[in-house]
């Protein structure tokens, strides 16, 4: 059994979303993505299929020419190799799991980059 919190130990930067692991399991990574108002992810995308939720938060969410208002308590499920870009409407706490085969460190490097 493995346990986390999504609400504890948060980090914030005011320029770049913050990541942090909460837990790996067999087939699984949960991410927490912390963003400030205004800050935004750029277009990525994933080879792997994710699903995210909104847990605290706005996201203004762009995936195949649209964009999304996904608020807190909405999940999108993506398939591997859709490009999507984030951008925080206000101050948000965002979940992402991954497949096994992700790296957590393809999240940072987006971020990064």
């Amino acid at each position: 059994m493995k346990t986390a919190s999504i609400y504890k130990d948060i980090e914030c930067n005011e320029n770049k979303p913050v990541i942090s692991v909460l837990l790996e399991t067999t087939f699984t990574k949960e991410i927490r993505i912390v963003m400030k108002k205004g800050v935004s992810m750029k277009k990525h995308q994933t080879p792997f299929p994710i699903v995210i939720e909104i847990v605290i938060g706005n996201i203004a969410f762009g995936v195949n020419e649209k964009i999304l208002n996904l608020e807190k308590g909405d999940i999108i499920a993506l398939e591997g190799k859709v490009a999507h870009d984030l951008k925080a409407k206000e101050d948000s706490i965002i979940r992402l799991t991954l497949t096994k085969n992700d790296e957590a460190s393809r999240v940072k490097h987006v971020i990064n980059n």
